[in-house]
């Protein structure tokens, strides 16, 4: 499967770690940048992954920049993208599970390397349940989308 990644300057220093463990997982990476830590404007780099995983050319996606936060910010406003900030483990499984989520943002000034390899494994390793209430859950997200992203 291929996994989109990006960051930006904040978020590189984690990038060759995310990398190598969605490698080492058996998947293809597609690099969307950023590849130095010298500054730049964290939307681009988001909105490109983003607009990948929701053109089908990915599977999933894992973005990085300091805190998370602005990464899933620009990745939620694509259609089709559910992005969310999971600093455990068990948040970023779960939000698969649950809410079939297809984004993880990673703040590298918040979690280490050890950390980030944990998450990266919860997050690729979940699939989604199905479950019907999950699915209720999931149309009532996919109407809202449709709805406020015409």
């Amino acid at each position: 499967m291929i996994v989109a990644i990006s960051s930006d300057h904040a978020g590189f220093s984690l990038k060759e770690t995310v990398i190598n463990q969605v490698k080492a997982m058996g998947h293809e990476v597609q690099d969307y940048g950023t590849c130095s830590c010298e500054s730049v404007d964290f939307p681009d780099y988001a909105a490109v992954a983003a607009q990948a995983l929701a053109g089908g050319k990915a599977w999933r996606a894992i973005l990085l920049c300091g805190s998370g936060v602005g990464m899933a910010v620009v990745a939620n406003k694509i259609k089709g993208v559910r992005a969310s900030v999971c600093h455990d483990t068990y948040s970023a499984a779960q939000g698969v599970l649950h809410e079939e989520m297809n984004a993880l943002c990673i703040g590298a000034r918040v979690v280490g390397p050890s950390l980030a390899e944990e998450l990266v494994k919860a997050f690729l390793n979940a699939e989604f349940e199905g479950k019907e209430r999950q699915l209720r859950r999931l149309q009532k997200i996919t109407d809202i989308e449709e709805k406020n992203f015409k």
